[in-house]
């Protein structure tokens, strides 16, 4: 019996790990895959997590990050606006971030269980059993950080994951001439493309399309030219860019829908709990802010002795509700302006309106905490 089982070890998962150990929780955490890791991801974190990551000591020095206060915006045809990002953000791939984070998490006393899949999560009266491989392991409270979409999504019949999305993800570094200090994001067909400085001159060039664009196309390589390309500064990047992977990372059927906080007693963390949309950039940011507001509620209960976990899970679905129900509406309302000429020239046309524009980027970004 441990106290805490954490499924995932993406930035929610770690952070909720390294914070409730040092609390003096025995946390499991389990990882599917092994640090360090890519993933796809726009990697871009809003300045309103700094005061909290240096102030937990989670704010990595090394390697420099890139501090990005700039915003590009084009529409299919190559219309563009430029605006200030007001509390702006950094770069840093997940491959870095998430590493320093599982040093940090194993140097707290967490047990890592890395490349190892969670099969199975139960409730079963007052705890909870994890099935892995041949193993159970039996737990006080759970903890869902594993990410989009899962098989055990599907095991806990969660009402998101019997809505197909039409949504593909892709991801590279690239080596390009491009401002360090800018995000661009580029529409084209039926999807759009960010571009920021990470680490190392590395930039990230990371998209979300409509899958009847690949099965047009045929294969990425196609669709790239096809589709994407016809927006001109995207057609600039993919001919004057170093790609730095031999291949794309790519994920399939990102779901912006709905979910519930908790599940089945399971209390969800970052993108398991809400997925903001790309354009909005705050993924990385909500998944950060979601796990602190999680670890505070969890160790105020704890150390009232016994706790209620219904009064817990109460609380949490709250505030959750009140940081995050709104952003993730504005996110997916904006995104219907993504993506199409017409609309994405609107899009462009409206953020020329700087009081509009001030607007949608304070909706989109959160408060520092």
């Amino acid at each position: 019996m441990t106290d805490v089982a954490i499924i995932g070890g993406g930035l929610a998962g770690l952070i909720n790990a390294i914070l409730l150990s040092r609390n003096g929780l025995s946390v499991v955490l389990f990882e599917k895959r092994n640090y360090p890791s890519h993933k796809v991801c726009g990697e871009y974190i809003s300045n309103e997590v700094l005061p909290f990551l240096i102030r937990n000591d989670l704010f990595p020095e090394e390697p420099v990050v890139s501090r990005l206060n700039k915003f590009i915006l084009s529409s299919t045809n190559g219309r563009y606006s430029t605006l200030d990002l007001g509390m702006g953000g950094f770069g840093i791939s997940r491959y870095c971030l998430d590493y320093f984070l599982y040093k940090k998490a194993i140097e707290a006393g967490v047990d890592c269980r890395t490349d190892t899949s969670v099969e199975n999560i139960e409730f079963l009266d007052d705890h909870f059993e994890v099935k892995f491989g041949e193993a159970l392991m039996q737990s006080k409270l759970a903890i869902g950080a594993f990410g989009k979409r899962t098989n055990l999504d599907r095991k806990l019949n969660r009402k998101f994951i019997a809505a197909r999305s039409p949504y593909i993800g892709v991801k590279y570094h690239i080596k390009t001439d491009f401002p360090s200090d800018t995000i661009a994001l580029h529409n084209f067909k039926d999807g759009y493309c960010g571009i920021s400085k990470v680490e190392n001159d590395t930039y990230n060039l990371c998209y979300l399309s409509h899958r009847d664009n690949l099965k047009k196309s045929k294969d990425i390589s196609a669709m790239e030219r096809n589709v994407l390309c016809k927006n001109p500064f995207l057609k600039s990047v993919f001919d004057n860019s170093e790609f730095v992977f031999d291949k794309p990372l790519v994920i399939n059927e990102i779901s912006f829908a709905k979910k519930a906080p908790v599940e089945n007693h399971i209390l969800m963390s970052g993108d398991s709990a809400g997925m903001i949309t790309p354009l909005c950039g705050n993924g990385m940011a909500m998944a950060i802010h979601s796990a602190s507001i999680l670890t505070e509620l969890i160790t105020s209960h704890w150390n009232q002795g016994e706790f209620d976990r219904n009064q817990l899970e109460k609380e949490y679905t709250s505030f959750w509700n009140n940081k995050f129900s709104l952003r993730l509406s504005i996110g997916r309302k904006i995104q219907s302006l993504f993506g199409s000429e017409s609309t994405s020239n609107l899009a462009v046309g409206l953020t020329k309106i700087k009081p509009i524009a001030r607007a949608i980027v304070g909706l989109t970004h959160g408060k520092e905490f």
